[in-house]
């Protein structure tokens, strides 16, 4: 190896720090946003059920913006890069999944789809190769849906609100349920699954309690459903 291989070498050394420092920048502005968001979003449980939609509102303007970023950080990344490139994004993805999740559940007690994740970020179609919604970032996201329910249920209850964690309940179980069907080798994700069934139980606790002092709205046809 002559002295022009090493000289060589040190440009595509110089061009990697650079890019790194550029995809640094954006990816930092969604990770702001993303936690400018979680703690908008945090404001839920000591807010009367009536007024959720004021926090969702202030929120969705956030999640607007966070498509500059995503594109952004899309035309920085070289084609074919993404698998090299997704390890500096894949936290604030993973905390604005989570965000998107957590409204779409309280404006109609759905569940968001990683395809809708994808639309509402402005992710195309022809980025994969730079950039995209990884499955397991989404999943990631959801869990920490899971995660915030589990407390949600809880304090909705205090709040005087005693049909949320019902409707709570049934959805978690069915995402639990979903969660089940999964071959999950990765063993982050694997370990946060497994930590599910442990909000489960506190929301059937919730459930439990409020049930025993006949608290809730009684329903016809068994199981609560979302409105």
């Amino acid at each position: 190896m002559d002295e022009k291989d090493f000289q060589e070498m040190s440009v595509q050394l110089e061009q990697e720090a650079n890019l790194r420092e550029k995809l640094k920048d954006e990816v930092l502005k969604l990770e702001q946003k993303s936690r400018s968001m979680q703690g908008t979003m945090n404001k839920i449980h000591a807010t009367p059920t009536a007024q959720l939609p004021k926090i969702i509102s202030t929120v969705k303007p956030v999640v607007e913006s966070c498509k500059d970023d995503t594109r952004a950080i899309a035309f920085l990344v070289p084609p074919n890069n993404y698998w090299r490139w997704k390890q500096m994004w894949s936290q604030a993805v993973q905390g604005v999944v989570f965000t998107l999740a957590l409204c779409k559940f309280l404006e109609d007690g759905t569940l968001i789809t990683l395809p809708e994740v994808s639309q509402v970020l402005g992710v195309e179609a022809d980025w994969k190769d730079r950039f995209t919604i990884a499955t397991e970032d989404y999943l990631h996201g959801i869990i920490s849906l899971v995660n915030e329910l589990s407390r949600l249920a809880v304090n909705a209850v205090t709040l005087g609100d005693f049909d949320a964690p019902f409707r709570i309940s049934v959805f978690v179980k069915d995402l639990f349920a979903g969660f089940s069907l999964l071959n999950l080798k990765n063993d982050g994700l694997r370990r946060r699954f497994d930590s599910l069934k442990y909000d489960v139980k506190r929301i059937e606790e919730v459930v439990y309690d409020v049930s025993l002092r006949k608290l809730n709205t009684p329903t016809t046809g068994g199981d609560e459903t979302m409105s």
